[in-house]
C-alpha cells in the first residue's frame, strides 16, 4: 500500500525535456577564455545572472571587460552552446499528462534570459510546452536557484503544497538531494540512459 498520494509533479527543464551538452559547453567556454577552469568571479557572475540579479547586458559586460579579446557574439554563441535538441516525443508525453489533469504540473528550472531567448527562437513548440504546466518557474524570474533550500520552500509556499505529496524530477543530484532531505519524492534522472517519458514505469511505486 502506498503511504502517500502524489498530487504534484515538479520537473526540471534541461536534460529532462531539452537535451544539454554541459561538458561540451564548458570546454567551449574554457577554450574561448583560454583557461583550464572558471574562476570564482566567473562562477559568481554566472549564478547572479541565473537568479536575475544582473541583466544580460551586465553579464556580457563582465566578460568583455575581463576578456578583451572576445566579442559579444562569440560569448553568446558559447554560452548557448549548451542547448541541444528538444525531442518531440517528450512534448507529446507532457501534453498527454497535462490533458489527464490528474496532477498539478510545475516547471522549476535554473536558467537565464539568454538561454530562454535561444530556446524560444529554436524550439517552435516552446509555447505549447509552457502551456502544459500549471506553474512555470524560471530561476531568473523568481530570484532563487537550485539546489538551495529556499527555492523549494518558495514553491511549497506559493502553491500550498506538502513536500511528500510532490515528486521532483531533475538530472542534478545536488538538486534532488536537497529536495529529498526536505521530504519530496525524487527521481534523479540519468539523462544518458533514462527518458522522462518512462516516468510512470520507472517510479511506478509512487503511482
Amino acid at each position: 500500500m502506498k503511504m502517500t498520494k502524489i498530487k504534484t509533479i515538479i520537473f526540471d527543464f534541461g536534460d529532462v525535456f531539452i537535451n544539454l551538452d554541459k561538458l561540451g559547453a564548458m570546454q567551449n567556454a574554457l577554450n574561448l577564455f583560454q583557461l583550464t577552469a572558471l574562476d570564482s568571479d566567473m562562477i559568481k557572475t554566472n549564478e547572479l545572472y541565473e537568479i536575475g540579479k544582473i541583466s544580460t547586458s551586465e553579464f556580457v559586460e563582465f566578460y568583455k571587460t575581463n576578456f578583451s579579446n572576445i566579442d559579444e557574439t562569440q560569448l553568446i554563441d558559447v554560452w548557448n552552446s549548451i542547448l541541444k535538441d528538444f525531442p518531440i516525443h517528450r512534448l507529446e508525453f507532457l501534453q498527454n499528462l497535462a490533458q489527464q489533469k490528474k496532477y498539478k504540473l510545475i516547471l522549476l528550472s535554473n536558467t537565464n534570459h539568454l538561454h530562454i531567448d535561444s530556446v524560444k527562437a529554436t524550439v517552435p513548440f516552446f509555447e505549447d510546452f509552457k502551456k502544459c504546466f500549471d506553474v512555470f518557474y524560471l530561476s531568473q524570474e523568481i530570484h532563487f536557484r537550485k539546489p538551495n533550500n529556499d527555492i523549494f520552500e518558495f514553491v511549497l509556499a506559493e502553491n500550498n503544497l506538502i513536500a511528500n505529496e510532490c515528486l521532483f524530477v531533475d538530472d542534478t543530484k545536488d538538486n534532488t538531494d536537497t529536495a529529498s532531505a526536505m521530504g519530496f519524492h525524487v527521481w534523479n534522472i540519468d539523462e544518458t540512459k533514462e527518458d522522462v517519458v518512462t516516468l510512470f514505469e520507472t517510479k511506478k511505486e509512487l503511482f
